[in-house]
Formats: structure tokens, C-alpha cells, sequence
């Protein structure tokens, strides 16, 4: 779907290009799907590293004490497993290899192994979340859609799909674990006072995410980042005003009808 109120999009509307293309898309997917990395980007030059270091001051996210617990996952790529980097060792390049999509970037190399996106293996990682004491709610903010009602149309949008659920798999994997547990619990075969019920909550829009194509990615305008954030601050208060007093009793989100 086009972003509406791009210049880009009126652009495109008005030579009636379909939805799915984008000629600047078109031109990255060709050559990310042709090239390596390291041929497409022989300096590896990342503007989210520089940006990072501008404005996170690492050293006090990882020791001051009113810092919130952090957790990034990563996928390594030689083991095949999960990484999960946490405070107090959280760095700009924890952060990159989070979100280092193949065939887009280099892996990240962190003490001598190589890492891709997390999310090949938890998009979220909730289980560090559930492992750690003192918490009995987990709020997952979905960005991506889960559900789309229409068909893949380019060879773009098959392989973005091909993703998008390999990626969700991971977060449905976990939560399958998460209803089961509690389902362990309900009939009384696990202790509840060794093992912790988890209140699952959910805040997306699903309707929002899925009218968005692979080529919007490709092209974060101005106005498209606006909308995105206006529409994220909107369900985000409907869901706190609808779900607040139901943190620490219970869960929001029918794990079954979303995930299973």
C-alpha cells in the first residue's frame, strides 16, 4: 500500500504504478539478492552506529541503578542459537546485531562471533522476561503484522512474508510454551509457588501493519513515520484506558485465538 501522503507515492499514483512497486525497491531488492554484503558495502558503514552513540549514553544505561533491565537477542550465525545480551553489557553493537538483516547488512562480529537479527529466534525473547523474578506481566508492542488478508503479489512481497512469518513463529513458539505452562498450573500438575503464572498482554494493530508493503520500508518519509507514530501513541492509550486495571490479575491478550 502507498503511504498516501508522500510526495513519492503522489508520484506513483499519478504514473497508476500498482502498489507493490517501487523503482527504488525494485533496484535495492536486485542487488541485495545479487551481491554480498561486503561487495554492496566494502566499508560497512552503518549510519545507526554513529546515531547510537550520539544519543544513548551506554555506560549509563548499563550502571546506574534507575536504569530499567535491558534485554536484546541476536541470532548467531555459526551455532545457529540465540544470544541474548543484556545489562550490563549492552553496547552499540549489541544494538546492530539485533537488528542486522541479511542480506541487507555484514553480520555483526562481537568477541569473535558473528551475529543477524534476533528475530530468526525470538521476535521477541520472552523468556528471560519470564525468567526473572519479580515480574508477572509481559506487554508485547507488535510492529510487524501477523495476519494479512491478501496474497503476496511480487517477488518482493513473498520473500518479506517468507520473514514475517518466520519471525512471528519464534514469539508464537514461546507463547504456545507460555499457555501451556498455565495450563500446568490451572490443574494443579506445577506448584504456583515455585513456578510464576504469566500475565500476557498484547498492543498492535494488525489492520494498520498489514495495508503496508514491502516497498514502504524501503522509503521512510517524514510523513510515514508521523503517521506511524500518531497511530502507535492512539492505540496505545485506547489500550491502556481498556487494560490498565487488569495488570497484575490477568491477561489482556487470548493467547489461544492470537497465537495458537
Amino acid at each position: 500500500m502507498y503511504d498516501v501522503y508522500s510526495p513519492l507515492s503522489q508520484w506513483m499514483l499519478a504514473l497508476n504504478l500498482p502498489p507493490q512497486y517501487h523503482p527504488f525497491h525494485a533496484a535495492i531488492h536486485f542487488l541485495t539478492h545479487t551481491l554480498p554484503p561486503k561487495v554492496l558495502n566494502p566499508l560497512n558503514f552503518n549510519p545507526l552506529r554513529s546515531l547510537l552513540l550520539k544519543l544513548v549514553d551506554f555506560e549509563r544505561l548499563n550502571r546506574s541503578p534507575p536504569a530499567p533491565e535491558l534485554y536484546l537477542n541476536a541470532t548467531n550465525i555459526r551455532t545457529g542459537k540465540i544470544k541474548v545480551f543484556q545489562t550490563p553489557n549492552i553496547s552499540a553493537e549489541a544494538v546492530l546485531a539485533s537488528a542486522c538483516l541479511p542480506p541487507y547488512f555484514q553480520a555483526v562480529e562481537i568477541d569473535g562471533e558473528h551475529y543477524w537479527d534476533g528475530g530468526y529466534l525470538g521476535n521477541p525473547a520472552i523468556f528471560p522476561l519470564i525468567y526473572r523474578r519479580g515480574a508477572s506481566d509481559v506487554v508485547i508492542v507488535q510492529v510487524t503484522a501477523i495476519r494479512r488478508n491478501e496474497l503476496p503479489a511480487s517477488a518482493a512481497d513473498v520473500l518479506h512474508r517468507i520473514t514475517e512469518i518466520s519471525f512471528n513463529s519464534s514469539l508464537m513458539r514461546e507463547m504456545r510454551a507460555v499457555a501451556f505452562a498455565n495450563r500446568l498450573i490451572d490443574s494443579g500438575e506445577l506448584d504456583e509457588g515455585k513456578h510464576s503464572r504469566m500475565f500476557m498482554h498484547w498492543i498492535g494493530d494488525d489492520r494498520l501493519m498489514s495495508q503496508f508493503g514491502t516497498a514502504t520500508q524501503f522509503h521512510p518519509e517524514w510523513s510515514l513515520l508521523c503517521r506511524l507514530r500518531d497511530a502507535g501513541r492512539q492505540t496505545t492509550s485506547a489500550w491502556l484506558v481498556e487494560n490498565f486495571e487488569s495488570i497484575g490479575s490477568r491477561s489482556t491478550v487470548d493467547i489461544g485465538e492470537m497465537f495458537l
